[in-house]
């Protein structure tokens, strides 16, 4: 029950952010992106008020367990591979593309119109659609 609580209570802390932050506008977002043209800066400010509560919290939990009990998941690989490194760039021309990702897309699904439902529903559909085509990328015989 307590990791229900601390679930719910950091998820709407986190919508709540994100939606008074500016980072569920698309136009905002997608300026903040633009460091060639007419780059918006201000979006610099959610990252630089994120550190802070984050190092606080880190520097109290050194206990190295979480808060709610249980074990922090250990990383899938201790290096980078090359599905990361794809992915990652997968998932940064997205977000540039359409000036969200999947938290802030979450968060304006109330707002967002039926842009923000075709949007979740696409991730959606991405999110079924990785681990299959991962699967047929590992099968494929390496190239010699």
């Amino acid at each position: 029950m307590l990791r229900s609580m601390i679930s719910l209570l950091s998820g709407g802390l986190f919508g709540a952010g994100l939606m008074i932050s500016g980072m569920t506008d698309t136009t905002r977002v997608q300026g903040w992106l633009d460091i060639f043209g007419a780059w918006d800066p201000t979006l610099a400010f959610v990252l630089g008020g994120a550190l802070l509560p984050m190092a606080l919290a880190w520097r109290l939990t050194r206990a190295g367990r979480p808060l709610a009990g249980g074990r922090f998941p250990a990383p899938a690989t201790p290096t980078p591979d090359r599905a990361l490194i794809v992915g990652s760039v997968i998932f940064g021309f997205g977000w540039a593309l359409a000036g969200l990702c999947p938290g802030p897309a979450l968060a304006s699904l109330g707002f967002g119109g039926w842009q923000g439902i075709l949007f979740v529903a696409a991730m959606i559909a991405g999110m079924w659609m990785a681990p299959r085509l991962r699967l047929v990328l590992d099968r494929r015989p390496a190239k010699a």
